[in-house]
């Protein structure tokens, strides 16, 4: 006992801190390393993502359990999640709010019975950039020359309390096509920014362009 309280004497500063931080990054705001492609090109691998936690809930920290709903997920925002289908965090665009009908043919999604406008931005080697247009939102998607399977689905009602949610590279993205609709239970807040960039084929050199760079 005598060991432990002169630690803690020694060292309360620190710990306090530290508890005060972890409390902070799990119930307020909290950074999200991105390892894959999935939402290319708004979301670039190795980036550290800006997580506002407290966008749609009040939680208990280090649980899922919300004490207030502040807002709900609306469609074009960028969430962050704990999918217990995919045993992962993902990161995702919201498509389809409670209530919306959508369908997606060609790669190209129709909300409501309103199929989304698009315009071409530019040709990459093996897929097309265009901006799709989401509740007058506009971002970039990425769609490959050779369509996959998840070119297309049937058109689906979301019900309440889930959302439909896909990457913005359309063609290798692992979301609702795959796992499913979203609970809400599972949402851990919305994504705002790039803190840090750091190019994984470049030795790690932070990427000075995507520094605090706002996500749409």
């Amino acid at each position: 006992m005598k060991v432990l309280y002169k630690f803690w004497k020694n060292n309360r500063s620190l710990i306090v801190f530290i508890a005060l931080m972890s409390v902070f990054r799990s119930a307020v705001a909290d950074w999200y390393e991105v390892p894959t492609s999935s939402m290319k090109p708004t979301i670039e691998q190795g980036d550290r993502i800006l997580t506002d936690k407290m966008a749609y809930d009040l939680r208990v920290p280090f649980t899922h359990i919300s004490l207030l709903k502040i807002n709900e997920p609306q469609t074009g925002d960028i969430i962050v999640f704990d999918s217990q289908a995919a045993d992962n965090r993902l990161i995702k665009r919201v498509i389809g709010v409670p209530g919306d009908t959508v369908s997606l043919v060609n790669n190209e999604l129709i909300i409501n019975g309103k199929k989304l406008n698009y315009e071409h931005v530019q040709n990459n080697i093996d897929s097309v950039d265009k901006v799709e247009i989401l509740n007058t939102k506009k971002h970039t998607i990425r769609i490959a020359n050779v369509p996959s399977q998840l070119a297309g689905f049937e058109t689906i009602t979301i019900p309440d309390d889930y959302y439909l949610a896909m990457g913005d590279n359309r063609d290798n993205s692992a979301d609702s096509r795959v796992i499913g609709l979203i609970p809400r239970g599972e949402l851990l807040g919305k994504a705002n920014k790039v803190i840090v960039s750091l190019d994984y084929d470049n030795y790690y050199i932070p990427r000075k362009e995507r520094v605090l760079l706002s996500l749409n």
